[in-house]
C-alpha cells in the first residue's frame, strides 16, 4: 500500500482491466500476467518509481503525482525513494520553538519532563533534528544549515535568534544538535507562539541564496496562539498565515513537526484554511503519534521521515514548473536575527543596566496590545503572555481560557485540574 501525493493515470489502469475481460483463457493469462507484475514490483521498487516518475513528467502539473511506498525500515530507503520521486537538491533550514508550554507539554509523551530536557537521552527536538537531518543530508550540496529559535523571552512572537553569534549556519545536523543543547540550557522560555517570524527568516535566506530550493523544518510543541474571540483570528494567526502565503512565491517548502502532547487539531486543519498559494508549501506531521507506534525504532524513524518529507518531491517539481526556483524578487523582508541567549543565573538573577529589557524580566511583549489596553504582566496568562487571566483552576492558579481549556495539569503547581472557573473581566 503506497502514499499518493497526487492521483492520476487511473483511467489507464481501468482500461487495462476492462481489456482483460473476455474468454476464460485470456482471463487466466491476464491473471498470470498480473501476478507476475506484482512479483516484479516487489523485487524492484526503485524501477517502479523511476517508471512512474517518467510517466508523470509528460502530464500536466495538475495531474501529476509521485508514488512513494510506505513499507520502509530505515532512513536510507526513504532517502533513495525521495531521489527516485524526483527530488534533486534541497537545503535545510531549522526553526525551534522555545515557548513556555514546552515545560509541561511532555507530561504524557516525555515522562512529565520539559521537552527541552537534555539529560537521559535525546529529547523529541533532538530526535526530529537527527532524523530529518540524516534523510536530507544527501540532497544538501554544502551541508550548511541555518538555525533559529523563536518564542523565548527575547524574541516572543516578533523575532528569531540565531544559533551562532555571527549568524553563521551550522555545519551539518551534528553541529545543529551541539548548538541546540547549549542553547536549551541558557534560554528563557516565553511566548506567545507565532510561526510568522521563522517563515520570514527562511524566505530571506532563500532570497539571499539566489532562489535555491530550501526546506524549512519547524519543530514546535504547540499551535499558533489563538484569539480569545472564537470568531476572530489572533495577531499570531494572521501573521503566520500571511507569511506562509508570501512564502509560496519562493522555492521554500515548510514542514511543521509537532512534538509533545498537543493538542494538534487546529494544525491538522491549518493547511486547508490557508488562502490560495502558488503551490501547496505547508505540511504538518505529528511526531509523537508516529514515534509512539508499536514498531522498531528504525521503522518508526523511517515512517516519520516519510510522513514529513513525502510531499517534498512534488513541491520541488511545482517550484520548477512555475519558474519559482532561481527567482529573486528583491521584496523579501530583511531579517536580522537576535543573538543566541546568554547564560543567566536562575537562582539569584539581578538585572544589569546593560542588559536588554527583555532579559531583565520575562515580560509580556505582545504584538496586538497597544499602550492603552496593555495587560499588566501580573494579569497576563503565564502560557501565551498575551491574553488576560480569565480561567481559574481548583488549585487557585490562573491562565487564559484559550490556553487553560486544553490542559490536564496546572502548569504552575503540576496538580491535576479537577475544576475550572470562568472569570469575567470588566
Amino acid at each position: 500500500m503506497g502514499n499518493f501525493l497526487r492521483r492520476a493515470l487511473g483511467g489507464q489502469s481501468q482500461t487495462d482491466t476492462n481489456n482483460s475481460k473476455g474468454s476464460s483463457a485470456s482471463s487466466i493469462a491476464a491473471r498470470r500476467q498480473s501476478s507476475g507484475v506484482q512479483r516484479s514490483r516487489s523485487r524492484s521498487r526503485s524501477a517502479m518509481i523511476r517508471a512512474s516518475s517518467s510517466s508523470i513528467d509528460r502530464l500536466p502539473s495538475n495531474m501529476k503525482y509521485a508514488y512513494i511506498p510506505d513499507n520502509f525500515t530505515n532512513l536510507d530507503q526513504v532517502t533513495a525513494a525521495l531521489k527516485e520521486a524526483g527530488l534533486e537538491s534541497s537545503n535545510l533550514i531549522v526553526g525551534i520553538d522555545f515557548t513556555k508550554s514546552n515545560e509541561w507539554s511532555g507530561q504524557r509523551s516525555f515522562g512529565n519532563r520539559s521537552l527541552h530536557a537534555i539529560d537521559n537521552g535525546p529529547n523529541p527536538y533532538e530526535q526530529a533534528i537527527s532524523i530529518i537531518g540524516k534523510t536530507l543530508a544527501p540532497f544538501d550540496d554544502d551541508n550548511l544549515i541555518p538555525c533559529f529559535g523563536f518564542g523565548d523571552a527575547n524574541t516572543h512572537d516578533q523575532e528569531v535568534f540565531s544559533f551562532h553569534r555571527d549568524h553563521s549556519p551550522c555545519h551539518g545536523f551534528e553541529e545543529v544538535l551541539t548548538c541546540y543543547k547549549q542553547i536549551a540550557q541558557n534560554v528563557r522560555l516565553s511566548g506567545p507562539t507565532s510561526f510568522g517570524p521563522i517563515v520570514d527568516a527562511a524566505v530571506d535566506i532563500v532570497e539571499k541564496h539566489g532562489g535555491q530550493y530550501h526546506v524549512l523544518l519547524i519543530i514546535a510543541d504547540g499551535q499558533v496562539t489563538r484569539s480569545i474571540n472564537p470568531n476572530e483570528q489572533s495577531p499570531q494567526e494572521v501573521r503566520t498565515t500571511q507569511s506562509i502565503v508570501t512564502a509560496s512565491s519562493y522555492p521554500l517548502s515548510i514542514v511543521l513537526v509537532g512534538v509533545g502532547d498537543g493538542p494538534w487539531d487546529d494544525m491538522k486543519k491549518f493547511d486547508d484554511r490557508l488562502p490560495a498559494r502558488e503551490f501547496d508549501n505547508f505540511q504538518f506531521v505529528n511526531f509523537t503519534d508516529i514515534m509512539s507506534r508499536n514498531a522498531s525504532q528504525s521503522s518508526k524513524e523511517a515512517a516519520f521521515a516519510l510522513a514529513a518529507l513525502m510531499e517534498i518531491p512534488i513541491q520541488y517539481k511545482a517550484c520548477r514548473e512555475h519558474g519559482v526556483i532561481g527567482r529573486v524578487t528583491g521584496t523579501a523582508k530583511k531579517v536580522v536575527p537576535r543573538l543566541p541567549p546568554a547564560p543567566y543565573q536562575r537562582e539569584s538573577f539581578q538585572p544589569s543596566l546593560h542588559q536588554p529589557q527583555s532579559l531583565r524580566q520575562p515580560s509580556r511583549q505582545s504584538s496586538h496590545l497597544s499602550d492603552s489596553d496593555s495587560i499588566d504582566r501580573e494579569q497576563a496568562c503565564p502560557i501565551c503572555f498575551s491574553n488576560p487571566k480569565d480561567l481559574a483552576f481548583g488549585c487557585g492558579h490562573l491562565t487564559c481560557r484559550v490556553c487553560g481549556m486544553n490542559l490536564s495539569d496546572c502548569p504552575i503547581c503540576r496538580l491535576p485540574i479537577r475544576s475550572r472557573l470562568r472569570l469575567y473581566i470588566g
